[in-house]
């Protein structure tokens, strides 16, 4: 669907609202599965693969009578470790990964009802415990993407401005001493499409500020806030790792090879427009013969794996909120322990400071005063800041 179709379906409408929280309660039961999972000597893959599993089952658990109405994956499981900025999602025949004792795991997923879409993502240190809390660099990193996290949902409803969420992003990383991953997007949300027109970015360059446009955010938008900090640079870059995960685009072309013509078949019959994984295509040998004419040709854009350098932490916090009359609600994302992560870092920034004693969520005052004092501490209970889970 386009912005000119006349029949765009919103969140305006109720029954449009109920497909946005059943895919969010989805991602949020899925995520916390995943959680349980990531131990000291697990597979990456053997989790990426019980992800997309679950995602699937509980997708088909609902509207079984509705034999047209399309549901699934929005965004296939991938396991980000360290220095890992985003998108890794191995394949059987690529070499996997045992996570470690202290790594740094960012986990990301989406699942969509109808082509409306909830993703989100999540960060954890591996063996990390309220009785052995973590410090240092780990510790900074994931309070900055918390704090950068919670600022942009009190930014992002009717009326605030993308720049301003950049804005503040950066102040709330700074506060730590680390920087948000530079050009990464917050994409509106609109039925069957994760990349809407409108969007939040990262940490530009004067270039990219020059180019990416200014909006408003506007009653009855949907958003995934995807922020990205880092505790080097900033700048993601590829290394080794194979591009696993792809959508398809509006591109038209006349694919000459028959491996290609397959694939790209399947492709359309089996995700549309949504990202989805090679690691899900029936045969993963003809799979990765046919995308190679198919990204060539611009049919399908790859999401690349980028990472920062060696030896630097990437934390992530992702979202998707509903921008409705009674306010913001956030439909994915679970609360993240803050008695685990101890900084010597905090937000000094006034600006940043008032912003988090403000409600999250829509109706939810009561919780003000602790969020104030979460604030002023620098982030030891910014876990009491309102939400709305």
């Amino acid at each position: 669907m386009t912005d000119k179709d006349e029949g765009e379906k919103t969140i305006a409408q109720d029954i449009v609202v109920t497909k946005y929280k059943m895919a969010g309660d989805m991602v949020n039961r899925v995520l916390k599965e995943l959680l349980t999972k990531c131990v000291t000597g697990e597979s990456v893959i053997k989790i990426c693969e019980f992800g997309d599993n679950m995602l699937n089952e509980e997708t088909n658990k609902v509207f079984k009578k509705e034999k047209d109405l399309k549901k699934g994956i929005a965004f296939p499981t991938c396991i980000s470790v360290n220095n890992c900025i985003c998108h890794f999602s191995p394949l059987k025949s690529e070499p996997d990964y045992l996570l470690q004792d202290g790594d740094i795991v960012k986990l990301d997923l989406g699942a969509h009802i109808d082509g409306f879409i909830a993703v989100v993502a999540h960060t954890l240190v591996v063996g990390a415990s309220s009785s052995t809390p973590i410090t240092g660099k780990k510790a900074d990193v994931v309070l900055a993407a918390h704090y950068a996290a919670e600022v942009a949902q009190r930014l992002v409803r009717p009326g605030g401005e993308n720049y301003a969420v950049t804005d503040a992003i950066q102040k709330a990383a700074e506060s730590f001493k680390c920087k948000p991953i530079s050009g990464m997007l917050s994409h509106q949300l609109k039925q069957f499409r994760i990349d809407g027109e409108k969007s939040i970015i990262q940490n530009p360059t004067e270039a990219q500020r020059k180019e990416h446009e200014k909006c408003e955010f506007e009653l009855h938008e949907v958003y995934a806030i995807d922020v990205l900090i880092s505790t080097g640079e900033g700048k993601g870059r590829e290394l080794d790792a194979k591009t696993t995960v792809y959508k398809k685009t509006d591109e038209v072309y006349q694919l000459k090879m028959k491996a290609s013509r397959m694939f790209f078949s399947e492709v359309d019959k089996r995700f549309g427009s949504m990202p989805f994984t090679l690691r899900a295509m029936e045969d993963e040998k003809k799979a990765r013969m046919g995308i190679v004419e198919c990204v060539k040709h611009k049919l399908l854009e790859p999401f690349n794996v980028l990472y920062e350098k060696d030896g630097e932490l990437v934390a992530q916090f992702k979202f998707t909120v509903l921008l409705m009359p009674s306010g913001s609600h956030k439909i994915t994302g679970i609360p993240l322990d803050l008695e685990m992560y101890k900084s010597e870092n905090k937000i000094e920034d006034e600006s940043i400071k008032n912003l988090l004693v403000k409600s999250a969520g829509p109706k939810s005052n009561k919780k003000k005063k602790k969020a104030k004092n979460a604030a002023e501490s620098g982030g030891d209970k910014t876990n009491d800041a309102p939400h709305e889970d």
